[in-house]
């Protein structure tokens, strides 16, 4: 696709997935940037929107977040919102569109739930959601409708649960800048040796600033951010490439094969080669 031209509109390239009664799955790929100026659209349904790659401001009623790897965006029906690419190009996201009435029926299910309207912008990459995330990688390509309408109806209701949470304050304009260049920084070098007092210095702030506005705007902190980047890529590995589980440790910026074993397991439930054999069969 074609960069568009300094101070355009750069449009999202969608593809729908999947669709039942109430529900529709789309790949969405964008590939805006720092050039592109961003412009109001509008949910019709409830949506969410599991971000696979890239990062990205959204702004919508509920207020700002800073949309990376992990994260779910969440749109009330007949809303407007943005998303701005100032601080990087391009993402994609897992976007599921519902209508009134399944959100009202999962709603009605769900126990201390009486609203069918989120609270909230967005629900950062926490480590609860990994699992739900690794079920999304098998939707891109041809799903079955039932594994689409099952991964449909999971991330609506773990949305409304994660929704009820406290919610910490949003970030100021100059803090969520400099926790998008961090993050930035971190996803083109997350298998380097990296420190706070580095990106601090290259966003232009104090360590501590930084690292209360990066958990604020993102939901961790940046060592959980470089850890969970690493993680994510190894298991992007095993699950693509047959290369030893040594290999892809090292090379994903783990120091030792035991330490990259107990992070696997902590964070995904099993050790890496049998995770791989589980992810596989």
């Amino acid at each position: 696709m074609p960069l568009a031209a300094p101070g355009s509109h750069t449009v999202p390239q969608s593809r729908t997935l999947a669709a039942g009664p109430g529900w529709v799955v789309d790949d969405v790929v964008c590939t805006a940037g720092p050039g592109d100026i961003a412009f109001e659209e509008r949910h019709g349904w409830t949506s969410i929107a599991a971000v696979i790659d890239g990062q990205f401001i959204y702004r919508a009623a509920q207020g700002s977040a800073l949309m990376a790897p992990g994260a779910l965006l969440l749109g009330n029906p007949e809303t407007c919102f943005e998303c701005g690419h100032e601080h990087s190009t391009g993402d994609r996201c897992i976007a599921f569109r519902f209508a009134p009435e399944l959100v009202e029926e999962v709603v009605a299910g769900m126990a201390d739930v009486r609203t069918t309207h989120f609270a909230r912008a967005a629900i950062p990459p926490l480590d609860r959601l990994v699992p739900l995330f690794h079920a999304l990688h098998g939707l891109t390509g041809a799903p079955d409708p039932l594994h689409a309408e099952q991964a449909a109806l999971t991330v609506l209701s773990t949305a409304i649960a994660l929704d009820t949470d406290t919610q910490e304050a949003t970030p100021d304009a100059r803090d969520l800048a400099a926790a998008a260049e961090a993050a930035r920084i971190i996803r083109a070098d997350f298998v380097e040796p990296l420190s706070i007092g580095a990106l601090a210095k290259a966003t232009g702030t104090t360590r501590r600033r930084l690292s209360r506005a990066f958990r604020r705007a993102i939901g961790v902190t940046p060592w959980q951010y470089v850890l969970n980047r690493r993680l994510d890529a190894a298991a992007e590995r095993l699950r693509s490439t047959d290369a030893n589980v040594l290999d892809i440790a090292l090379d994903t910026g783990f120091g030792d094969l035991s330490e990259f074993t107990r992070r696997f397991r902590a964070r995904f439930g099993f050790p890496p080669a049998a995770w791989r054999k589980r992810i596989r069969a």
